[in-house]
């Protein structure tokens, strides 16, 4: 959920004393797998749903301080626009009826949700960005009033020094300026965690890489911003945009952006990362950090290694290491960011389930991915998945480049389903769950594809604005009718109500 004790106003002393315990953190990590203190031998899966309130007008909805008092559920927090919420799903073990587990857990938090918004004339969206938000909606009126988010806020103002500038080309462009970080509230997110042993985590992450592309071309939900038809999955390019400290084209070629897949592909541990990290990203936050981690580990207890893990959370890797603690015990995952939110659970628990599946499966098949194929081959596979989805095509291992349906549905879904039977999924979750992902590649029909397809075929009806609104009605309606995306009917301009709810005078 993220230290919310933070403070950015700092002085230069103040900035590098900080930065020094962020260090001692990492010395104190690299000690700990030294001596085989981190967790290993146990894979646990874990979730976070992102969501989006809307007003009766499918509009947002300033609601989420209303909403967070009504369900009174610790494993409900805010974000940073009053529009949106977070759900944490408690971890389970990888295997047996995991996927049935999170589904039945991800389906209670956004059906609570979608209780409490009711009470307040609001309904709950599932969408990788909400085809009805503006520019007008992400003011500073917009923001969460917590510490955290408004100290981010100054700090990549600070480093920026001038309004962000978004450029975004798709099948239409995008080209605007905004004055704050609170467009980073306009993605919402599905992300999932993999627990790894600290011995494994180089060859894991690295194949967590390689899947990224394709897992992202067959799971793309976020065609449209501000009415605009851009890349498959905008997220990538928003979000990457939306917390740049870069301002001049000097800084856009010479330095890294915040928002990364990175630059290559890890040799031997998790260090790695978090050393690239400290060395070419400067503290945005910091926090008082009273315990000595070296102390903490000569008493026999586990560190919680507090500046390091709030500087990790202000880089964002598209899979990004986390440290942990649970029950007691050291561990890392990888989490898992680039999965947008919806169309349905199901949908989102399918996307799970074949990244679970994949990982799996390639762990055994390979022993070092990174020996067979170029990282900016897995890099560019990452960007065409964003901007083309199943449209794309995707260099793979042994040296091909495959179109994404046949890549997904002749190799990786079958690998995908040998990893899930492999820990103990039955048969029948597998085929429930890839089913869905298989059914998608089969008719080419992700989240992004139902958008552009419905607006292709309400075209001249209706205003620009009743046709985003009967988008966000139709996602609505449909992600409760029990069906993936796949099988949805395409959204008609009845369902956005009129011309009522879509004026501004």
């Amino acid at each position: 959920m993220g230290e919310q004790n933070v403070n950015n106003d700092l002085s230069g002393e103040e900035l590098r004393g900080f930065m020094k315990r962020v260090l001692t953190d990492l010395r104190a990590l690299e000690k700990m797998i030294a001596d085989g203190m981190i967790e290993s031998g146990v894979r646990r899966i874990g979730a976070e749903q992102e969501m989006f309130i809307v007003d009766d007008s499918m509009r947002p909805a300033r609601l989420a301080l209303e909403l967070l008092e009504e369900l009174a559920d610790p494993r409900f927090t805010h974000e940073i626009g009053l529009f949106n919420l977070e759900a944490n799903l408690d971890p389970c073990l990888f295997g047996g009826d995991c996927l049935v587990s999170l589904e039945t857990r991800l389906n209670e938090v956004v059906d609570k949700a979608r209780q409490a918004a009711r009470t307040q004339g609001a309904e709950i969206v599932l969408a990788g960005i909400l085809p009805t938000i503006r520019g007008s909606d992400l003011g500073m009126d917009s923001m969460t009033p917590v510490p955290r988010y408004e100290a981010l806020n100054r700090a990549l103002r600070r480093l920026r020094g001038e309004d962000y500038e978004f450029r975004i080309k798709g099948i239409d462009e995008l080209l605007v300026k905004h004055d704050s970080v609170m467009v980073e509230a306009c993605n919402a997110s599905f992300q999932v965690h993999f627990q790894v042993g600290a011995e494994e985590f180089a060859p894991l992450y690295n194949i967590t890489q390689l899947v990224t592309g394709p897992m992202l071309a067959v799971s793309a939900n976020s065609p449209l911003l501000f009415g605009r038809r851009l890349w498959r999955e905008t997220r990538i390019a928003l979000f990457r945009q939306s917390v740049d400290t870069r301002a001049s084209a000097s800084d856009l070629r010479q330095r890294s952006p915040r928002v990364t897949f990175g630059r290559k592909w890890v040799d031997r541990s998790v260090i790695e990362l978090f050393q690239e990290d400290i060395l070419r990203f400067r503290a945005l936050l910091g926090a008082e950090v009273e315990e000595d981690p070296f102390q903490v580990l000569a008493e026999g207890r586990v560190p919680s290694l507090k500046a390091l893990r709030l500087h990790n959370g202000t880089v964002y890797r598209w899979n990004r290491p986390c440290y942990g603690i649970s029950d007691g015990k050291a561990h890392l995952r990888i989490e898992n960011r680039v999965l947008p939110a919806g169309p349905t659970t199901l949908d989102e628990v399918a996307n799970a389930a074949f990244w679970f599946g994949l990982i799996r499966a390639l762990s055994v098949e390979y022993d070092q991915v990174s020996e067979m194929m170029e990282f900016d081959l897995t890099k560019e596979n990452f960007f065409s998945a964003a901007q083309l989805g199943l449209s794309a095509q995707f260099n793979w291992l042994d040296g091909r480049v495959y179109p994404a349906t046949e890549l997904l549905g002749e190799q990786l879904l079958p690998q995908a389903r040998e990893g899930l039977l492999s820990v103990g999924v039955s048969s029948s979750d597998v085929d429930r769950y890839l089913g869905v992902i298989e059914e998608r590649v089969a008719s080419e029909m992700t989240g992004a594809q139902w958008v552009l397809g419905s607006l292709a075929q309400m075209r001249e009806k209706g205003t620009p604005g009743e046709r985003l609104n009967a988008l966000t009605a139709g996602m609505i309606s449909r992600s409760k009718g029990g069906g993936a995306v796949a099988t949805w009917t395409p959204a008609e301009v009845e369902e956005a109500g009129g011309w009522k709810h879509n004026y501004l005078r």
